[in-house]
């Protein structure tokens, strides 16, 4: 062994990689696997690896190449790289630097705009909830579209004759290539800054996949979605199926569909006020003919051809009711007065001034009538009540009564009454005693 014969890892790397760099087959080489270990580093590079049932590659896909994915890798998914296959002199490990890669199996537009869709939607973006209602009668009606299109053409001539009294205004982009995104994004955000339009018509005319995908990108979408004026998504022919319809708050089949629908017909509108007028004037025709036959109960009433009878028959009914009521008080003044002719002559019956004018006499002590001896003591004064007057008496004496009941005679009662005296020496007034049953 001699000093030629040893090399070092970097001289072996760098020949290695000299070979496979000379390979034509393995500087543009096509590799189909599946993704696994898939990451995406700050810088922009992708690292991953293709693997099948007996074997795994090491995979980078710098950020230059990366940029032009449409869709997102994901672990799992069947690919075919692009690319060249070499080595890293670093560290000696043999990858393959993906320049492109699609999915095996579909396109890669396909891939990207299921990926981008099922992702928005799990965002709400295509909510109805969140769908605004097109205004019934537009004044302005906004495009957003190419200028050059075949599609703007169709759109005025439609717009023109269903409805010209809307103004139309055109918001130029263009609908085709990198910028397009951005310019269809920016035009909406516009429109609704400025307020340009009651709605807006977005989209152009058929083509392929690739020629509608600027209506696949999210921008568009998130603009359509952000847009307070509520949007039309028109892009392509029928079949055609775009991001954008999703988001929109209403998709055309067409263009052309989207000016019908952003507008309604003339002629519709005019048969429309045309039955209204007819139900209009049905309706007051009917009111006058009712008004009218009411009018005529009115004319043919008796309240109106004599005005006197209805006066007469209230002065009749007045004159009946005053009768009744004439008639119904002296009936019921007569009862009451024999109710109290009854009741006067009962009660004159229990008066005791009527006993009093038989003989009796009343004893009262005070104000309280006596009714027994023991209520008043010998020299105390008594009034004896009767019927034509009052004696102030003095008790001389009290006996008790000899009948069964347990009452007792007053024996001699001295009333000095005052005023002159009589011949007899005695006092006009003066008692010298008073019986009689008390």
């Amino acid at each position: 062994m001699t000093a030629q014969n040893i090399y070092t890892v970097s001289q072996v790397n760098t020949y290695v990689k000299g070979l496979l760099d000379g390979d034509r087959l393995l500087s543009r080489i096509y590799i189909r696997g599946e993704v696994s270990n898939y990451k995406k580093y700050p810088s922009g590079h992708h690292y991953f690896s293709l693997k099948d049932d007996q074997g795994a590659l090491r995979c980078v896909m710098f950020r230059t190449s990366a940029a032009r994915l449409r869709f997102k890798p994901e672990n799992g998914m069947k690919v075919i790289a692009y690319g060249r296959v070499t080595v890293f002199p670093r560290d000696g490990a043999y990858q393959l630097y993906v320049e492109a890669l699609t999915p095996d199996g579909v396109g890669e537009l396909y891939v990207a705009f299921e990926q981008l869709k099922n992702r928005l939607q799990a965002e709400g973006l295509f909510d109805p909830a969140h769908k605004k209602p097109l205004p019934r009668m537009p004044e302005t009606v906004g495009i957003v579209t190419s200028s050059a299109g075949a599609a703007l053409h169709d759109m005025l001539r439609i717009l023109n004759a269903r409805w010209p009294m809307a103004q139309v205004k055109l918001l130029p982009v263009r609908v085709q290539g990198t910028e397009a995104p951005t310019e269809i994004a920016a035009a909406i955000a516009a429109a609704n800054r400025w307020k340009v339009a009651d709605v807006l018509i977005v989209g152009r005319g058929g083509g392929s996949m690739e020629d509608l995908w600027a209506f696949n990108d999210e921008r568009v979408a998130r603009a359509i979605y952000a847009s307070e004026i509520p949007i039309i998504s028109a892009v392509g022919h029928e079949p055609d199926v775009t991001i954008a319809d999703f988001v929109a708050d209403l998709r055309a089949a067409t263009p052309s569909n989207g000016a019908e629908l952003a507008v309604p017909d003339q002629n519709e509108v005019y048969d429309t006020l045309l039955n209204l007028r007819e139900r209009l004037v049905q309706s007051q025709n009917n009111r006058l003919r009712q008004y009218r036959a009411r009018l005529e109960r009115c004319t043919g009433s008796r309240a109106l051809t004599d005005p006197m009878a209805t006066v007469n028959d209230q002065r009749m009914l007045l004159d009946y009711t005053k009768q009744r009521l004439t008639g119904g008080m002296e009936r019921r003044l007569n009862s009451e007065q024999r109710r109290f002719s009854v009741l006067s002559a009962g009660l004159d019956a229990m008066s005791p001034l009527k006993v009093l004018g038989r003989g009796y006499a009343v004893a009262q002590k005070g104000k309280k009538v006596l009714s027994s001896v023991h209520q008043v003591d010998s020299g105390e004064q008594i009034q004896v009540r009767l019927a034509d007057g009052r004696l102030i008496c003095t008790v001389d004496d009290k006996k008790r009564s000899n009948h069964g009941c347990k009452k007792e005679n007053i024996r001699g009662i001295h009333a000095p009454v005052g005023g002159d005296r009589h011949p007899t020496g005695k006092g006009r007034g003066h008692s010298g005693g008073v019986h009689g049953p008390l």
